[in-house]
Formats: C-alpha cells, sequence, structure tokens
C-alpha cells in the first residue's frame, strides 16, 4: 500500500511538474475534509503523511486545561497524563481518529480536492513561467476559434490572439502554424491566461534575430522597430563593428535575407534604416526613400523638428496618408514637420513681413522717461511710428509736454531710424518720409517725376536716408540762408528747431 500511493505520487509529480511537497499536502487537505464530513464534529483535525508506512494518519488536537469547557477542544490535565505524563498545563495532545471508516466518502473527497490542488499548482508554475517569456517568440498551432479571436496551442498551455493583435492582412485556419510574441500574461481564475500578439512590434525584433546572424550574435542591434501592420515598418539597426554594414547584412545577398522576414508578415514592407546618434541624420535616414534637403531642430526640449525637402520630394516623404513621415517619427521619438523649399521660403518671407511692418515700442526711445512715455499713451500714441507721423507741433499739445521735451522726443524717435533708406521729393518732412517708404518704388519715382520744374530745367527729387537728412538739417542750421534777415525771429527759432 505504500508504494502504491508513494508512486502515484511521484507520478502525477512528473507528470504535471509539480513539487511532491503540493501533491502531498493536497493529500493531506483532503483527508481533513474527508474527516470533517464523515465525524460531523467541531473538533480541530490536523493530517500528517508518513513516507515510511505511505498512510496518512488522521488525529484531533486538543489543550491541556484545569478546567475543561469545549471538549472538542480542550482536555483536562489528568486526562492528559494518562496519554502522556509529560503534558503540562497549554500542552496540546494528538488523539488519533480511525481512518478505516472513511470509506467511499473519503477517497472521493481526497480526489476533488488533490485534482484542485494540482490544477491550482499546475497554473501557478504556466504563470511563473511564461510571466518571465514576455516580449519572447513563441510557435503554436491554431487550435480553435472564438469568434474573432484565436485560440493558440503553446505547448504547455493555451494562448489567445485577441481579434486587436491580429494584423489586418492576415488570415488563419484550424491546424496552422502561428508565430507570435507573448505581450501578457493574466492569471484569471480558470488558469494563467496567454495573449499573444502579431501586431507588436517586438516580434520584427524577434524575426530579425532569427534570420540575421549578426543580430543575433550582437554585432548589429536593432535600436528601434515600428510598423502599421500588414503595411509597413521601419527598422532602425546600427553595427558594433565599423567593417560591418547594418543595413546590407540585414537585407543580405540579393534580398534573402529581409524577403524571409517579409514572407513571415505576409508582403508588409520593410525599410531599414541607419541608426545615427545625431537627430537630423536619423531623421533623414528614416525618411527614406525621400531625399532630404535639411533638416532643422525647432525645439530640443520637445523634441521637434522640421524637414526640408524639394517640391517633387514632397508627397514622397510624407507618404500616402501621411505613413512616411508617422511612422519616421515614431521611429526616432521626434515630432516631424515635412515642408517643400518653397513653402519655407514664403513663411520666412512672412515672418520677414511681420517684423517689417511691426511697431517700434515707446521703451526703445532713449533718454525718455517712464512717466512722459505713459503721459503719451495717455495722449494716444502707441509707437514710435506715431510720434513720426505727429511731428514735433502736436507733440507740444500734450499736456506735460514743453518744446525742448518735445524736440527731445522727436530726436530719439529719428535715431531710432538714422539706418533706414527713404526716397522722397524735395521739401518732405521726415514723418511723410518714413511713411512713404512703405510704398512701392514705382510710387515714389512718379512722386519724384511730379516733382520737376515745368520749364524743363534739370531738377531731381533728392534720394536721402534718415541720417542724411538729419546731416542736412544740421547743415541748414550752421549756414544762415539770405532771407532770414527778414524773417521774423520767433519763426526763425521754430525752423531751425525743427
Amino acid at each position: 500500500m505504500s508504494n502504491i500511493i508513494a508512486q502515484t505520487i511521484e507520478q502525477i509529480s512528473k507528470e504535471k511538474n509539480v513539487d511532491p511537497k503540493i501533491i502531498i499536502s493536497a493529500l493531506e487537505d483532503a483527508m481533513v475534509a474527508a474527516s470533517r464530513k464523515f465525524y460531523k464534529t467541531n473538533e480541530d483535525i490536523n493530517a500528517r503523511f508518513d513516507p515510511e508506512t505511505g498512510m496518512v494518519e488522521i488525529f484531533a488536537v486538543r489543550r491541556v486545561v484545569e478546567t475543561v469547557e469545549n471538549p472538542s477542544l480542550e482536555i483536562s490535565l489528568s486526562e492528559a497524563k494518562e496519554i502522556d505524563s509529560s503534558l503540562e498545563i497549554d500542552d496540546t495532545v494528538e488523539i488519533p481518529k480511525p481512518t478505516d471508516v472513511l470509506g467511499r466518502i473519503a477517497a472521493q473527497t481526497a480526489k476533488q480536492v488533490i485534482l484542485q490542488k494540482v490544477r491550482e499548482a499546475e497554473r501557478q508554475n504556466i504563470f511563473n513561467e511564461y510571466s518571465q517569456k514576455i516580449g519572447e517568440m513563441v510557435n503554436g498551432i491554431a487550435k480553435r476559434f472564438e469568434g474573432p479571436d484565436i485560440i493558440v496551442d503553446i505547448g504547455k498551455t493555451e494562448a489567445l490572439l485577441p481579434l486587436r493583435e491580429q494584423s489586418r492582412a492576415e488570415t488563419y485556419k484550424q491546424g496552422e502554424r502561428i508565430r507570435a510574441v507573448i505581450v501578457k500574461v493574466l492569471p484569471v481564475a480558470k488558469g494563467p491566461q496567454v495573449i499573444l500578439s502579431r501586431t507588436d512590434p517586438q516580434l520584427l525584433v524577434r524575426l530579425f534575430e532569427m534570420e540575421i546572424p549578426e543580430i543575433y550574435d550582437g554585432t548589429i542591434v536593432v535600436k528601434s522597430a515600428v510598423h502599421e501592420p500588414g503595411d509597413r515598418a521601419k527598422v532602425a539597426v546600427a553595427s558594433l563593428d565599423r567593417d560591418v554594414d547594418p543595413v546590407g547584412a540585414c537585407v543580405g545577398m540579393k534580398g534573402s535575407r529581409i524577403n524571409a522576414i517579409i514572407r513571415e508578415l505576409r508582403g508588409e514592407k520593410i525599410d531599414i534604416v541607419q541608426w545615427s546618434d545625431d537627430p537630423a541624420q536619423y531623421a533623414a535616414n528614416a525618411l527614406n526613400p525621400a531625399k532630404i534637403s535639411k533638416v532643422l531642430i525647432i525645439d530640443p526640449s520637445e523634441k521637434r523638428m522640421e524637414v526640408i525637402v524639394e517640391e517633387k520630394q514632397q508627397s514622397l516623404a510624407i507618404g500616402k496618408k501621411g505613413q512616411n513621415v508617422r511612422l519616421a517619427s515614431r521611429l526616432i521619438g521626434w515630432q516631424i514637420d515635412v515642408k517643400s523649399e518653397e513653402q519655407k521660403k514664403q513663411e520666412v518671407l512672412s515672418v520677414m513681413e511681420s517684423l517689417t511692418s511691426s511697431s517700434t515700442s515707446l521703451t526703445e526711445l532713449e533718454g525718455i522717461s517712464d512717466r512722459m512715455i505713459e503721459r503719451m499713451r495717455e495722449a494716444g500714441i502707441e509707437n514710435v511710428e506715431r510720434i513720426l507721423e505727429l511731428g514735433e507741433d502736436k507733440l507740444k499739445e500734450i499736456p506735460g509736454v514743453g518744446d525742448k521735451t518735445a524736440a527731445k522726443i522727436m530726436e530719439a524717435a529719428r535715431d531710432l531710424f538714422e539706418e533706414v533708406e527713404i526716397e522722397v521729393p524735395e521739401g518732405m518732412d521726415l514723418p511723410t518720409a518714413i511713411q512713404a517708404a512703405s510704398n512701392e518704388e514705382e510710387t515714389v519715382a512718379d512722386e519724384a517725376d511730379a516733382s520737376e520744374p515745368e520749364n524743363g530745367t534739370e531738377g531731381e527729387a533728392p534720394q536721402i536716408d534718415a541720417s542724411g537728412a538729419l546731416e542736412e538739417k544740421k547743415e541748414a542750421e550752421d549756414t544762415p540762408e539770405p532771407s532770414s534777415k527778414d524773417a521774423d525771429p520767433k519763426d526763425a527759432g521754430e525752423e531751425t528747431e525743427r
């Protein structure tokens, strides 16, 4: 009998890959459950397997006390002394219970408990084993279909290939071979649920390792892999040996290596990209087959860049429905904006126009106090261009602005535009000149022609810049005009000041 039980335990242990201790514990629990059902008692019943005899002993445990209050759990000291004279208060006594009376009930209960324990142990073993294999590729057979999901036999257990993890370009039949990667293991009540995937990028990596020896032995490293299942993929590779071309090694002789992977993925197009630690170069490689003219890093912290291409290369760089640039962006981990050279040129011109047409802040006036700037703003003057349009006389009308202050403000405003070239007719003041500077050259030329004398004498409107206007005014101040004697002194002073 002992040999039969011991052999059965050993056999179950090997078949189910379960520790014999778990089976023995299950056997003891089964005997306890059968005893409770047979004896229908509240006693604290325990069981112990004896490997020498191969028998399971059943006994009730009772605590030694002075006065017995619960006979099912306690025993008096005098009764305990009859069993073992060395017992003292608070010791425990094991009182054997017969097992031969249990019969068929014990056998059925023991069988159920043992099977349950063994199944639990199996599930735990499978969970522990496959939890360590997440990201690895497994070979399986399509066993059955549960709606759109596929149940795959992977050897020790069954795995699930849900619809969301299936490639849209693939269909399977019962009994067909399936290669997939383990993406998740769920400890559910019926057993661990191993979830497989045919769309995870790790499948690409594992296929490359299997088909390309240089990747398997570590000479070439797969840095990143992305794909849109059933359509297109991009894989970035780098070589640790400068004598080995990573892209060429992955393609193989006449594409033999990469074609094996393409067949496994049911015709999915694969772009092999040379990895680079320079983001600009990496992006140019990732957008293959488009030819890149320039890469501009817009924001390194947010990983944003612009890629400039020729007009005829733009659609190729973007790809069908944006697929090429989308995959390249995912591959390198940067946001990529593809623009043609003409688009970039127009963008730069637009920025320049906005800069040239923007107003100049009053705070840029040198030597003008904040209080005076605030007074000008209260009067509706928001920028330096407005000062030049109004002129000095209008500035004097602002409360708190005198002759000297107005002259100082005008001088500071003119200094800001001293390097701006302006075309004006003779006699035009500086504010009008600045306004005329925004007009087209043809308009300015027409105005200059209109200023010629009617008698045909040669006379052209001088072309001056702001600094030239100031120098001409200064010379006028240093050289008195012949008619100044007859002029009113007040008017002459205002003319000089202006």
